[in-house]
């Protein structure tokens, strides 16, 4: 069964209408494009998804990489297809001309880049941790490192990976024990394991380049005393070309659930004499330069969560309209002909969910997205520092919501496909298992959520907090002149209320003697301010569909806002409204996880 990779009416709806990304061209990084130029390049994504990963995709899944002691094996159609993208200058699609990027806007990158992933999968993944190693080095790297490894990078002539996980040390690390020490010639040495490095070696570029954290000998415990080093596969001649070994040697490979196309690794490092290494930056200040690349990272994983829950979505979408099954409840007669099942109710409410879930959070990475740009490129200083401002506190709701509630519509997509959702014969199933990572990788969910009430909250006076609110204020007070969104502008109030008391006593509760008590229901306050911060995404949303709707629009549009108008309603009547007992739980520092005994399992 065929069905749209994305859905090309909304891409336009978020482009040209909720972000009005045509204003980006008033900016003088932009100024070389149009809106010819988005759509093209968005085209030619399209493009070599189909042509190239879409194929492709099944095998990719089904034939994992291997590792016969000596070299990593991957189905050979992989590199033709991320060569194409290499060649279509799609993996620099946003790096500066002079490193032979694109300068384009990251939100047409970022949807470009969706067609990619939905049709590949991890399989894509290679290019993009490539390019957000470039940009750290970019950013926070020598001339020389700059030089050396990012255009090679650029170019697709190497690859990148970060290596931060150890078999000591998970998310935890302040404990990881990698060492570094410098020798005579002003490099470094570096010893130590990795694991679960994605892209850690493979048979796709001339090198792979390594961002590691190391601990040099003597630094400060914890995570004053890391450092960044760029620690490549080959160590490069006086020419650039390829020289010797660098003794990073592939231990092995992880064989997961899904997201199977992308080598999953344990690297040792320096066995013999040590592998060299190049600091990046200044010593003890490698986690400060790491979060660079993380947080990009958090955005690009909660853009790969929302655009697969879209991919499964579209596909139960497809098949609810075309496949025939039983009869409503009011036909009687046992000779009538079946109805297909997007006829039956509970069929709709769970296309509704996902529409909801996968679109919202659609709407959120991309916000996260343009925030980035924002932040480097707007008009002003005071524009810039509040980019910065929201970003930095928004990244974990951008990481981890859309990677929870888009497994949730791949599930749904299951549920409405039957037992045909249950077999491999149609993607769904592999949708699933490609998303359920997400809540995993560069910081679980419980992280992700300490992160956001211990530091992200709190931190400036609360500042980002603050200028969050703010915002969701401007657009309630915005849909108050519209009669037919009375009824959620007065939901969204009551729930940036309960925000805001939940909040207070969380912020009161860590203050006492048992912070960790205070702590144990964190993951449901990421999920309460997730809630509020959709919410309001789908306010904004239902904005621009009324007003679209006061111009009569022909019908193919109305029933596009009319869609996005009942899914805004679905929300704040099915999902909004949960986040009452949540908070309840929360500002009573409910201990019923916390006062459960090991011994008591």
């Amino acid at each position: 069964m065929a069905s749209e990779l994305m859905n090309e009416r909304d891409i336009e709806f978020m482009l040209y209408e909720f972000f009005d990304s045509e204003s980006l061209l008033k900016r003088e990084r932009y100024q070389d494009h149009d809106r010819q130029t988005f759509n093209e390049v968005i085209a030619t994504a399209k493009t070599i998804a189909e042509k190239y990963f879409l194929p492709i995709r099944q095998k990719l899944d089904t034939h994992q990489p291997t590792f016969d002691g000596k070299k990593v094996h991957l189905i050979p159609e992989l590199k033709p297809a991320i060569d194409a993208v290499i060649a279509s200058g799609l993996s620099s699609a946003t790096a500066d001309y002079e490193t032979s990027g694109m300068q384009l806007p990251p939100i047409i990158a970022s949807i470009a880049t969706s067609y990619l992933t939905v049709a590949g999968g991890v399989g894509l993944g290679y290019n993009m941790l490539t390019t957000a190693n470039a940009n750290l080095l970019s950013a926070h790297g020598s001339k020389d490192l700059i030089e050396k490894w990012v255009k090679p990078m650029r170019a697709g002539r190497f690859m990148g990976t970060m290596a931060m996980t150890e078999p000591g040390s998970g998310s935890g690390l302040g404990d990881l024990i990698t060492k570094a020490t410098k020798a005579e010639d002003g490099s470094y040495r570096i010893s130590g394991n990795k694991i679960y490095i994605s892209g850690g070696d493979h048979d796709l570029s001339e090198n792979i380049v390594h961002l590691v954290l190391a601990r040099l000998t003597g630094a400060p415990k914890g995570i004053r005393g890391i450092s960044l080093f760029v620690v490549p596969k080959f160590l490069l001649n006086d020419d650039g070309s390829i020289g010797d070994d660098n003794e990073v040697a592939l231990s092995g490979l992880f064989h997961k659930m899904g997201g199977r196309a992308q080598t999953s690794t344990a690297l040792s490092f320096g066995e013999k004499n040590g592998s060299v290494g190049y600091l990046v930056g200044e010593e003890n200040q490698g986690l400060k330069y790491m979060f660079h690349m993380m947080n990009e990272a958090r955005i690009m994983v909660g853009t790969s969560a929302a655009v697969i829950g879209i991919a499964g979505y579209l596909y139960s979408l497809d098949y609810a309209k075309n496949r025939p099954q039983g009869r409503l409840p009011s036909s009687k007669d046992p000779l009538s002909p079946m109805v297909n099942i997007i006829e039956h109710a509970d069929v709709r409410r769970m296309l509704l969910a996902q529409k909801a879930y996968a679109e919202g959070a659609f709407s959120l990475v991309l916000y996260g997205t343009q925030l980035s740009d924002d932040e480097k490129t707007a008009a002003s200083a005071k524009e810039k520092e509040h980019a910065h401002l929201l970003l930095d506190f928004l990244t974990p709701i951008i990481k981890t919501w859309p990677a929870e509630y888009g497994t949730k519509a791949n599930d749904l997509a299951i549920q409405v496909l039957g037992g045909h959702g249950y077999i491999n014969e149609h993607p769904v199933e592999l949708f699933y298992r490609d998303n359920r990572l997400n809540a995993i990788h560069e910081g679980t969910t419980g992280i992700q959520s300490l992160d956001l009430l211990t530091r992200k909250v709190p931190m400036n006076k609360m500042a980002g907090y603050l200028a969050t609110l703010a915002e969701i204020n401007i657009t309630i007070e915005q849909a108050k002149h519209y009669q037919r969104l009375t009824e959620f502008s007065q939901q969204l109030t009551a729930a940036v209320t309960c925000l805001k008391l939940t909040t207070e006593a969380l912020l009161s509760a860590m203050t006492s003697n048992n912070i960790d008590l205070a702590l144990a229901n964190s993951v449901k306050y990421l999920e309460l301010f997730g809630h509020v911060i959709v919410a309001w995404l789908w306010l904004k949303q239902g904005l621009v569909a009324t007003k679209a709707l006061e111009n009569k629009p022909h019908q193919a549009d109305e029933n596009f806002y009319q869609g996005k108008l009942q899914t805004l309603q679905y929300f704040y009547r099915f999902e909004l409204p949960q986040i009452a007992l949540w908070s309840a739980l929360l500002i009573q520092s409910d201990d019923s996880t916390y006062q459960m005994k090991a011994e008591w399992f």
